[in-house]
């Protein structure tokens, strides 16, 4: 008998951010990615208590309506990461809570420009090893529509 059986994901779903304020985000799951990647822009650096935050801007959804967003994290360090076409780029990492699946827990993120990209959120094997499985024929398995549990909790920054 299998105790907790992990949960399966599709390669592709929604999830929320509730700590940058994002509501409802579509992610690739990749498991070819060890870090996951959050497409930023406008980044201001900033030191608070003598800790380095970044203020910057993401895209979300808002009743089916994409929208873009500002808000902030406290920068955990600045990562070396190689991209798919070999690239190095040298990025900052924040962590912040995930909800996916009903469950929710924190992640690391690095931040960089997705912009080109078709998802701008990957989610990469460290924020998923040992809590789910990645079905790739599957797609949107949590639901299409992200219950908003923290939608009172969401206030927008600035």
């Amino acid at each position: 008998m299998i105790k907790n059986p992990m949960k399966i994901l599709g390669w592709r779903e929604y999830c929320s951010l509730p700590s940058l304020g994002c509501k409802k985000i579509k992610v690739k799951v990749d498991s070819g990615a060890k870090t996951s990647s959050l497409h930023a822009y406008n980044l201001k650096y900033y030191k608070r208590n003598n800790k380095q935050y970044v203020k910057f801007d993401i895209h979300t959804f808002e009743n089916k309506t994409p929208v873009s967003i500002e808000t902030k994290a406290r920068v955990l360090e600045f990562r070396k990461v190689k991209s798919s076409n070999g690239h190095v780029e040298e990025r900052p990492v924040v962590e912040t809570e995930i909800i996916l699946l009903g469950e929710t827990w924190k992640i690391e993120l690095t931040l960089t420009n997705r912009d080109e990209m078709g998802f701008k959120m990957l989610l990469g094997r460290e924020a998923i090893k040992k809590r789910f499985l990645i079905n790739p024929a599957k797609s949107f398995l949590c639901n299409k529509k992200v219950k908003n549990e923290t939608s009172n909790s969401l206030k927008r920054k600035k």
